[in-house]
């Protein structure tokens, strides 16, 4: 085992994404959602504002679809893969596509989108009121009158919860792109009730040498669904639909993912103009 280290702060934010082929690699399976955000894309006729666009595995659908997009991501070696996959597309498919380095917390661009994404957990690293805040803010700074919020987050397990965080669960054998070599798996589970953070070590185990061996900090705040509704809706957001998968399907205690789909809600003055 190696030797592990608290997850919290900037390490359990940031260790997770520092290798972009690792990150495509241990998600290349993860296919459906791309689907959904790519058809939702379509609709709107863009252009879309993706916050937290990774290594572009949503953003390049998308633009193969025809529809512009940008896409944020404070992360460094996320984008540069971003980078590398988008230069294998054809030109068309990389001028729809525009990259920018920056934290969805302060984003302020000086236009508005019909649709305003965040794919795959993206609010789950949003750890305080006053972050959640800022994000949700965001969201509204870009979203056009008629606009969409559409994003997803895990639902809290509360048997991955209860774990011993000083145990070890193994997870087979794992290639990694550094050097090709297979490691041993396996994470450990610690929650915290008052924070809602929920902190994953994930443990590579090297076949041979010990020294080689290393751990990757993954935080990730857990949101429950009327919670989540309420956090929306005092920030100035309306849910139109709160569902337990890509599909539409209901949230039940085999939910993995909420998916939801939010609006501006109506200002004061907006409301009485209508209603004039």
């Amino acid at each position: 085992m190696a030797e592990r280290t608290p997850g919290r702060g900037k390490a359990g934010t940031e260790a997770h994404y520092e290798d972009g082929h690792y990150y495509d690699q241990a998600y290349r399976r993860r296919r459906h959602d791309v689907r959904f955000y790519a058809d939702l894309a379509a609709k709107s006729r863009g252009p879309v504002l993706e916050l937290g666009v990774g290594t572009g595995r949503v953003a390049i659908a998308i633009a193969e679809l025809g529809v512009d997009v940008v896409g944020v991501e404070p992360m460094a070696p996320m984008l540069e893969r971003a980078r590398e996959r988008l230069s294998k597309r054809p030109l068309d498919v990389q001028r729809r596509v525009e990259l920018r380095q920056g934290s969805l917390e302060r984003l302020r661009l000086k236009r508005r989108f019909p649709l305003v994404i965040a794919p795959f957990n993206v609010w789950m690293h949003l750890y305080t009121r006053p972050q959640i805040e800022r994000g949700f803010a965001t969201v509204r700074h870009h979203l056009s009158p008629r606009g969409r919020f559409v994003f997803d987050v895990l639902l809290p397990d509360p048997v991955s919860m209860a774990r011993n965080p000083s145990r070890r669960y193994r997870g087979g054998q794992v290639p990694h792109p550094r050097g090709g070599i297979k490691y041993r798996y396996g994470e450990y589970f610690s929650y915290d009730p008052m924070t809602q953070i929920e902190t994953t070590i994930m443990d590579f185990e090297h076949p041979t040498k010990k020294s080689e061996s290393f751990c990757t900090p993954l935080t990730q705040r857990q949101f429950f669904p009327a919670e989540l509704e309420a956090l929306l809706h005092y920030n100035g957001l309306t849910v139109l639909s709160h569902t337990g998968d890509f599909k539409g399907e209901p949230i039940t205690q085999a939910t993995e993912s909420q998916v939801i789909v939010a609006k501006r809600r109506p200002t004061r003055e907006a409301r009485r103009r209508s209603s004039t």
